[in-house]
């Protein structure tokens, strides 16, 4: 990508980790000015979003049950060779779906967390689906390059480099910035919803993941 097209390109607000207490108030402002919002819905699953709140404490204390109930089967990118993937094709398993990019610190940060805990639970039941939205034509590779540098082990590539999916939630009024992270059902719908980083590899990380395991 050449510099007027990084200068183009189009760039979330960042929530740094100091920032939990500004994306928690965030993120009640976008659900309650949501009423334009346009997504496919799920039935309501007030009990296993209720049962995700119980168990965000802590490192997870800025997780937000869903109360939209939006239907994320359709969610389309890319897998490591280009070939295109959407959230249906993971059907059967929950995920912890993750939004993120190279030039996001609080995202690098974050990657080997999310990498840890796709060791610790990952398998036929649940995966962490970390999807890049460096944008161009190299951002996948840009992607990669970063993973492979950190030392990243379980987690496989996914990206969109035409920054849709960005667009989409952000217009769905799901989040305003980088990173963000949507726990989905075993159907691709939303449960809960966080705006920044966490600590995903942590006591309190583990409790949410086992939640949603048992919901």
């Amino acid at each position: 990508m050449d510099q007027d097209e990084k200068r183009k390109s189009p760039r979330p607000i960042i929530v740094g980790t100091g920032l939990f207490a500004a994306a928690l108030g965030i993120a009640v402002a976008v659900w309650v000015s949501n009423g334009g919002a346009n997504a496919a819905t799920c039935p309501v699953r007030a009990e296993a979003a209720q049962a995700i709140d119980d168990a965000a404490t802590g490192e997870l204390a800025a997780l937000l049950p869903s109360s939209q109930w939006r239907d994320y089967s359709d969610l389309a990118f890319e897998d490591e060779n280009g070939n295109p993937v959407t959230l249906a094709d993971f059907a059967g398993k929950k995920l912890l779906i993750n939004f993120w990019a190279t030039w996001c610190a609080p995202c690098r940060e974050e990657m080997p967390f999310l990498d840890a805990l796709e060791s610790r639970y990952g398998g036929d039941d649940f995966e962490v689906v970390a999807i890049s939205l460096d944008v161009g034509s190299d951002g996948p590779t840009a992607a990669a390059l970063f993973l492979e540098e950190i030392g990243t082990q379980n987690l496989k590539l996914f990206a969109d480099p035409t920054y849709k999916l960005f667009e989409r939630l952000r217009n769905e009024a799901v989040t305003l910035g980088l990173p963000a992270t949507i726990l989905v059902d075993d159907e691709g719908c939303e449960l809960a919803v966080l705006q920044g980083p966490a600590h995903w590899d942590t006591p309190d990380g583990h409790r949410v993941i086992e939640t949603l395991l048992d919901i």
